[in-house]
């Protein structure tokens, strides 16, 4: 069975290269995608549409060229992996995970113990909660090979 895995949240450090490195040594036929990963370069998604007054609307204009591909791509996706790290708040992430609990699409959280509290929620709604790569890996490994 092949699967296609979408890589949502945290973009500062190598989770997802764990993730796909795990999958390609346990053998697994997965295709992963994931969003723009490159800040800069989601920030000024919508620069080409025109310069904007504001940095609110340049935020907005980007967010909405970003949202094709996120939206595509979490709708394609059999499965999605959400990511929240330590540094920052996502809310892009969390945005992510209520989206595929509306198109009750599943997905699994990845994220430390001390998180817990904030994101109740959004664990609750989830398939799995996972602390670690390895974790997701194995999840992976159980529903293509087992």
């Amino acid at each position: 069975m092949s699967f296609q895995v979408y890589l949502s949240g945290e973009i500062h450090t190598d989770w997802r290269e764990e993730i796909e490195r795990g999958a390609s040594e346990a053998g697994l036929d997965v295709v992963f995608t994931s969003p723009v990963a490159d800040h800069p370069a989601s920030d000024a998604a919508g620069d080409h549409l025109g310069e904007t007054q504001s940095s609110f609307w340049r935020d907005h204009q980007s967010a909405k060229v970003n949202a094709i591909r996120t939206r595509t791509l979490i709708e394609q996706a059999d499965l999605v992996v959400v990511r929240f790290g330590d540094q920052y708040k996502q809310w892009n992430a969390a945005f992510d995970a209520g989206y595929c609990a509306a198109l009750g699409k599943p997905y699994v959280t990845l994220h430390n113990e001390d998180i817990v509290h904030p994101l109740k929620e959004v664990d609750a709604a989830a398939q799995a909660w996972c602390r670690t790569t390895d974790q997701v890996v194995e999840i992976l490994r159980y529903v293509l090979k087992a």
